[in-house]
Formats: C-alpha cells, sequence, structure tokens
C-alpha cells in the first residue's frame, strides 16, 4: 500500500493557548477524519496553522503534532505567515470563490477585481505554493495525495510540477458555478483555478450536477475536450494531460449519529428543549445551520411567518427550533447576516407571540448535542439552502429523529439528488412555496412520514464516511482498498 497524503486548510485538531502559555488541544469531527480513520497510520495531514494557539503549537513541534493530540494520527501544521493566510482564507478562498461557487454576488456592486485583489490572488498563490512545497517535501515516491476543496484549488497543478511521480485528487466539497457565472472571475483567475484543479489525476465532486459544470467551465474558459470514459466518468482533456471526473455523494455516519443522540447530555437538551417548546401536543419546525450566507436562513424565517399568516390554524401549535451558529464573523457581511436573522426571529415573535408561545426559539451558541436534542424532537426539518455542494443536516435529520420527520429540502442543495424522491423539494427563493411545504409537511399523516424517514434515511447513510474516503482511494489508485 502506498502512503497517502491528505492536505485541507483545516486539520483534525485546533489549540487553545490560555495566559500561562499551556496548549489545549481539541479534535475535530468530519468526514475526514472518519475516513482517515479507516486506514490508520499509512496517512499524513497536512493542514493550516489557524489561531495564535495553532501557531504556538507549530513553533513547538514543527515537524509533527504531538500524537497524543492528534489521536495518533500523522499531522505537519503549517505556519503560514499570517497576511498570506488572511488574504487567501479570507480574502479569496471565503470572499471570492465561495461567492462564485454559491453564486451569492448582488452583480450591481460586487465583485470588484481592482489593485486589491489582485495582491490578495498573489497571496493565495503563496498560500497554495506553501502546501505544494509541504506536499512535495513529505511524498515518499508514488505517494496518493488527496487535496481538499476551493481553499487548495492551484495545489494539484504545482504539485505536479514538483512531483510528478504523485498521483494526485482534489475532491471539491461545494457546488461548482455554472460556465456564465464562474466566468465573473477575472479571465487569468478562471483559468489558473481550473488549470490547477487539472493538474490532479483525478478530481472528485459531491453530486454529478456539480461535475458536469465542472467540466463545461473546462470546456468554455479553457477550450478542453470533455468526453466520456470507457467506465463511464467524464474525462478532460487539456494541454497533453486527462484527468478524470468523480463523484461520491458523502453521507451521514449512521453508528456514531445514534449512538452520540442517546447520550445523556441529549437527553437533558432534549428535555430543556420540550420545556422552551411547551404546549402540549406542539409541533417543531427545525433547521440547523451556520450563518453562512448560502443557508438561507432568513428567507426560512420568513416562510415561517408566512405560514402564520396564511395558516392561522398553526398559531399557538407550532414551534420554529432555528440554530444559527455564528459562522466567519471576521467578515462584515457575515455579521450583519448573523444580526439579520436575530432581527427576523424577534419581528416573528413580536408580532404573533403570547404569554405561553414563543413561534420561534432562536439559538446561536453552538453546542453540538442541543443540535442532536433537536433532530430528534423534529417533525418537520427545513433545509432550504439558496446553494450547497450537499448538506449533511438534511441527511442526519431523518437517521436521529425519534417518530419520524418530513424534510422541507431546497431543489438547490446537493442532497436533493438524493433524498429528493423523499423530500418535499422547494425553490429556495419561493417564499410562499416554501410555506405551503411547510403546511404540507406539519399535516403529513404518521405512516407516511415514518415511510418516508425510513427510505431517507437509508439513502442518507449510503456512503458513510469511510467508505467515501476509501472510494476515493481506490478509484485514485486503480485497485480495491483495504
Amino acid at each position: 500500500m502506498s502512503q497517502v497524503l491528505v492536505a485541507s486548510n483545516r486539520g483534525p485538531v485546533s489549540y487553545a493557548l490560555d495566559r500561562d502559555g499551556a496548549l489545549t488541544a481539541k479534535r475535530g469531527g468530519g468526514g475526514l477524519v472518519s475516513g482517515l480513520s479507516s486506514i490508520g497510520g499509512r496517512a499524513l495531514w497536512v493542514c493550516a496553522a489557524l489561531g495564535e494557539g495553532d501557531r504556538e503549537a507549530v513553533r513547538r513541534e514543527p515537524s509533527r503534532l504531538a500524537a497524543e493530540d492528534t489521536g495518533g494520527q500523522p499531522v505537519r501544521m503549517l505556519d503560514i505567515p499570517l497576511e498570506v493566510f488572511s488574504d487567501a482564507y479570507n480574502g479569496i478562498a471565503n470572499s471570492v470563490l465561495w461567492f462564485v461557487h454559491h453564486m451569492l454576488y448582488q452583480t450591481p456592486f460586487e465583485p470588484v477585481f481592482d489593485a486589491g485583489f489582485e495582491s490578495r490572488w498573489r497571496h493565495y498563490e503563496r498560500y497554495n505554493a506553501a502546501f505544494a512545497d509541504a506536499l512535495a517535501e513529505e511524498a515518499a515516491e508514488g505517494a496518493t495525495v488527496l487535496v481538499q476543496d476551493y481553499h487548495l484549488t492551484l495545489v494539484p497543478g504545482l504539485l505536479r510540477e514538483r512531483r510528478p511521480d504523485l498521483r494526485i485528487g482534489h475532491f471539491s466539497h461545494t457546488p461548482w458555478a455554472p460556465p456564465d457565472y464562474y466566468r465573473l472571475l477575472p479571465d487569468s483567475t478562471a483559468a489558473a483555478v481550473l488549470e490547477g484543479v487539472l493538474g490532479a489525476d483525478r478530481a472528485a465532486f459531491l453530486t454529478r450536477r456539480w461535475a458536469r459544470t465542472f467540466a463545461d467551465c473546462c470546456a468554455e474558459v479553457l477550450g478542453a475536450e470533455v468526453r466520456t470514459g470507457a467506465k463511464g466518468e467524464l474525462l478532460i482533456e487539456h494541454a497533453g494531460r486527462s484527468t478524470r471526473i468523480g463523484v461520491h455523494g458523502l453521507g451521514a455516519d449512521a453508528d456514531f449519529l445514534r449512538e452520540r443522540s442517546r447520550r445523556p447530555d441529549v437527553d437533558e437538551r432534549t428535555a430543556a428543549l420540550r420545556e422552551q417548546i411547551g404546549g402540549e401536543g406542539r409541533r417543531t419546525i427545525v433547521r440547523v445551520d451556520r450563518t453562512e450566507l448560502s443557508k438561507n436562513i432568513v428567507r426560512g424565517l420568513h416562510a415561517f411567518r408566512r405560514l402564520l399568516d396564511d395558516c392561522p390554524q398553526w398559531r399557538e401549535r407550532v414551534v420554529h427550533l432555528a440554530f444559527a451558529y455564528p459562522s466567519r464573523q471576521d467578515l462584515e457581511v457575515y455579521r450583519a447576516y448573523t444580526d439579520e436573522v436575530s432581527a427576523v426571529a424577534q419581528e416573528v415573535n413580536d408580532r404573533y407571540g403570547t404569554a405561553s408561545w414563543t413561534p420561534v426559539v432562536l439559538h446561536v451558541q453552538d453546542d453540538f448535542a442541543r443540535s442532536l436534542a433537536a433532530y430528534r424532537l423534529a417533525d418537520v426539518a427545513l433545509v432550504n439552502p439558496i446553494r450547497d455542494g450537499m448538506n449533511l443536516v438534511a441527511k442526519e435529520v431523518p437517521v436521529v429523529s425519534d417518530e419520524g420527520v418530513a424534510l422541507v429540502l431546497s431543489r438547490e442543495a446537493g442532497a436533493c439528488a438524493e433524498l429528493g424522491a423523499d423530500a418535499l423539494v422547494v425553490n429556495p427563493y419561493d417564499i410562499g412555496g416554501t410555506a405551503r411545504a411547510l403546511d404540507a409537511a406539519l399535516r403529513m399523516p404518521d405512516d407516511e412520514r415514518a415511510a418516508r424517514t425510513a427510505r431517507l434515511a437509508a439513502a442518507a447513510t449510503a456512503l458513510p464516511p469511510q467508505r467515501w474516503f476509501l472510494d476515493q482511494l481506490e478509484a485514485l489508485e486503480g485497485r480495491p482498498a483495504d
């Protein structure tokens, strides 16, 4: 078995630095952490230091983080200069590439690609080069490298120049913009991102839709040839190389979710939420999201208000549990969006609330156990993103639900390709349509709700994180993974 390296902006561990200079490590979760556990010590994870605690950890352990902090997972964390990291991460990845792929720009006003952008783009190039240098240094002959997401689009091409002996894959966890929107980017930037990803032997996506739009961009921006290979995968041929295009729809980790959702701390939070909901037989509409612009929380609140307007029979009979956990608060547009979520929730409560009923119960402090409690209680799950690579919440709620859940799902979520047949599918911009779907979900008969939940859970867990990761290795290495 060859050596495996994984490269991502965020690693499997983060550090907090206290006043006395002591470091406290916190291990993360998610698909990559679970996936890497399936291949043990043959993998090295290369990531960036995100905060001062991380940077101090790297200063103390520059080649490898302490094994006791990482659960034995070999991790090399890169201390990239703060200005370079900030411009690459906030200035380009999160403020440009994320906005393009999620189609979030207000085009009469933005984007503006000026000298400031050009400076930030140069730092994005330096940030990607730092990863390529580290991977080239660490990789054994013929190793396999899996590069993750829009933060590191240039790495495959840069690494190919440094180490042509390596097998290189790139995985996009976001949507990919269609050509007309993608071409908002300056021509040179649009081409550089595509050529960077095409440095991989195989580029993979969460859905066929995103794979297809990537291929379309390559054809229109680069003039690449796109064809279908012998095994049905798309092949993109450009500049004398061929890149295979794959699809791997990340699923929920059913065993972990079911076990974790039955622990005492979740039971305690379930009881607390029941008290907040109040009222015998009240129904619940649940959403759990970061206050990420693409998650469409504000329109979801407007749809709930429209439900109470158009269907007054639900007043005092349903509560909207809205968990909106702050995200990217170092960016002003995200702070403003978080404030708008709170303001609209308060408007709904001021308009409809009574002494015994709070229509919207809003929580903004991240609490995973409370999120699982809400999953268990949900009669309806509202997942209405403007655009989403996959959306694991849509997959997790049916797995954890106690009594069965009706899923109201945006057609623009990647998960819709797998779950749409048993969800109530909505246009995320259509407030009235979403309100009508919420009404239908609340009125769904119990036996239908239970049957749909069983099918949703089966589809949601079809490719759990460990298998998702191994399938990519198998496809990239050209042989069955162990």
